[in-house]
């Protein structure tokens, strides 16, 4: 599907606040997106929407392509492009090679264009077409390596592309926003997370939510998120987050710990600014907004997580250079359960739905390494039939059995 129109909306909408000026040329806009014809079709004349990079390198230059016919000088939104910053992402890797993992979002704008230029062109008298009208939303994006990654430009489309300085941007209204910016072409963090842990050798890890929609599903990870251009500092950004997420929950001591590296759902780099932070809470008293879960996990039980990207060796190493408070022994982790020798599958088995008066169902997580359902959510569940060991037991043997799994 193409961007979403209410998302449309929303940039424009945010827009205008910051560049309240600009409303008279732009309303057109504003009654296209009310109009039948979205105006991410290009059917929709006489205007639709384009989206552009803007990507600026480390000395503060500008990349600027020149295509073959003025009808290719924008890039439509695509049935593909999830949302309008995906498109001129698609459209300057289509263009000139460039790599979305080769770019990251400026602390100034975000993911939020740095202008809306009004565009008209005409397609000629050839195809006897009105001229259109194009609103192009202008992302900013630096170059996160040190070196600008070479171009393999699009040579049926594009003739040429230059590096250009602030001053020299060709267009009017980007020109005056670039020059305005405060962008310097040094990429700098823009997410913020925390290494929560008790002082004991446990740390905080939260579930995310299992959909497709959003970064890293299913997996556990550490709380945070992206910084928001209200926010005046990625501490700021980190403690809205937690309000959002874990009202709360208020660790003491946070203290930037490392800055890492991540790749966003459009395949941007994203540099984060890690906090390490204590708390020694019970996760099942906060009142978790997002995700699935809060849990206590200690470094030796992270091999049998599914954990976002890098996790488990940051907290490894956090681990490491802050071992427990007082040389105290970190809580032990619950022992692998290791099949004895002949062990023979079960065909019949017994679950057990636990549920509170809250409407929670209890559900353990099995170990990577089961042979049945590994890393998922289940039931507690024993066979029945064929035991590890021992002769076959009876329903309420079972229901013993899954009583004594539970205390351990």
């Amino acid at each position: 599907m193409p961007p979403a129109r209410s998302d449309i909306l929303h940039l424009l909408q945010d827009y205008l606040i910051h560049h309240p000026g600009e409303r008279a040329q732009l309303t057109p806009l504003l009654a296209e997106l009310d109009a039948e014809a979205g105006p991410t079709n290009p059917a929709a004349l006489p205007g639709h929407i384009t989206c552009s990079a803007v990507v600026i390198d480390r000395d503060r230059l500008v990349l600027h392509i020149g295509h073959q016919t003025p009808a290719k000088l924008l890039a439509p939104a695509e049935p593909g492009d999830r949302t309008p910053l995906a498109a001129a992402l698609r459209a300057v890797r289509e263009d000139t090679g460039i790599h979305p993992g080769d770019l990251c979002v400026t602390r100034q704008f975000l993911d939020q264009p740095i202008d809306i230029g009004t565009v008209d062109t005409g397609t000629g008298p050839a195809k006897a077409e009105p001229a259109q009208r194009h609103y192009d939303f202008r992302f900013a994006f630096y170059l996160a390596p040190p070196q600008r990654p070479p171009l393999t430009l699009r040579e049926e489309e594009v003739a040429d592309a230059q590096w250009l300085p602030f001053p020299d941007v060709r267009s009017p209204t980007l020109r005056a926003k670039l020059l305005d910016s405060g962008l310097d072409g040094q990429p700098e963090p823009v997410n913020a997370c925390a290494v929560i842990h008790d002082g004991y050798g446990r740390y905080l890890l939260h579930l995310r939510d299992q959909r497709e929609d959003i970064w890293e599903p299913g997996a556990f990870a550490l709380l945070g998120g992206g910084r928001e251009r209200g926010d005046s500092c990625l501490e700021a950004t980190l403690r809205r987050e937690l309000a959002e997420e874990v009202p709360g929950l208020e660790p003491t001591a946070l203290t930037p710990y490392a800055v890492e590296d991540a790749t966003s759902t459009d395949g941007l780099a994203v540099p984060v600014e890690v906090y390490s932070g204590r708390w020694n809470g019970d996760p099942d008293e906060v009142d978790l907004q997002e995700g699935v879960l809060l849990r206590w996990f200690t470094p030796d039980m992270l091999d049998r997580l599914r954990l976002t990207p890098g996790t488990g060796d940051l907290i490894r190493r956090h681990a490491a250079q802050h071992p427990p408070a007082n040389g105290a022994t970190p809580i032990a982790s619950p022992p692998r359960s290791e099949a004895p020798a002949g062990t023979e599958l079960h065909v019949v088995g017994v679950h057990l739905l636990l549920q509170d008066e809250h409407g929670r169902i209890l559900l353990g997580l099995r170990h990577p390494d089961s042979p049945y359902a590994g890393g998922m959510w289940h039931f507690l569940a024993v066979s029945l039939g064929k035991q590890l060991v021992g002769p076959k037991v009876s329903g309420s043997s079972a229901s013993k059995r899954l009583l004594e799994w539970r205390a351990a």
